[in-house]
């Protein structure tokens, strides 16, 4: 198979070149779930049920022919981002709010990974907020994924739990375990509107803690619209007109 730079789009543009590399179909969702750490051939295809094997197989080798993700030696069938590959956090989070206001209801057989659930997190974190906030952690469970986040000042710490969850290396957070511990459970449809903040509480169920932290849940994690009104939208018309 040819390198993606052969295939290329005829075009001197940063957006085109970084096209040629992580655009293809399911490119960019390996990445996603590489954000996490080290996975295995065997964990990726797990996280992304409907990709074919032979197209996981590509994408993989086109990923570390572009410098994107290279083989962990330590680890056998593992895969890991380059420092190129993480750089490409922020647009994967950007792309993770961008894609929440059209995200709409769950289609029959779609699934929430832990490592999908992971970059909502992320995405929504507010660090300015949180900052302000004592200590939490956070269990999350949605669907079938579970996930326990940290919350220490400024810092969100995530990992993946319950049955299939990978081992992980120790927590990146320097405080021991707060002393706010809430666990939640709710549906796919119910946890984007947790992000969103236009969850019905009832819809959320407190499995462990105090329903306040609740509110403390929405303080810290939220994605708003990328258009929260239509005065944007409208002024542009405008601009448009004149």
């Amino acid at each position: 198979m040819g390198t993606r730079i052969a295939r290329g789009f005829g075009q001197y543009s940063g957006v085109a070149r970084a096209v040629e590399r992580v655009g293809e179909r399911w490119a960019l969702l390996i990445v996603r779930d590489l954000l996490a750490g080290a996975r295995r051939y065997s964990d990726l295809k797990a996280s992304l049920p409907r990709i074919p094997t032979n197209i996981l197989s590509d994408r993989l080798k086109e990923l570390q022919e572009a410098g994107v993700v290279r083989r962990v030696p330590t680890v056998r069938g593992g895969y890991e981002l380059t420092d190129s590959g993480r750089a490409l956090e922020p647009v994967v989070l950007a792309l993770e709010r961008w894609g929440w206001h059209v995200l709409g209801e769950p289609a029959e057989g779609e699934v929430v990974s832990a490592d999908a659930l992971a970059v909502s997190l992320h995405a929504a974190f507010r660090p300015e907020l949180a900052a302000a906030l004592p200590p939490t952690e956070y269990v999350l469970h949605v669907g079938g994924a579970g996930l326990s986040a940290v919350v220490a000042g400024a810092v969100l710490d995530v990992v993946p739990i319950g049955p299939g969850a990978l081992p992980q290396p120790r927590r990146r957070t320097a405080v021991a375990a707060p002393e706010d511990v809430v666990e939640l459970a709710v549906a796919p449809a119910g946890f984007r509107d947790l992000l969103a903040g236009t969850a019905d509480p009832s819809a959320v169920s407190i499995l462990a803690g105090r329903r306040e932290f609740l509110m403390r849940f929405t303080r810290t994690f939220r994605i708003d619209p990328v258009v929260p009104d239509g005065s944007s939208e409208a002024a542009g018309a405008e601009a448009s007109v004149a």
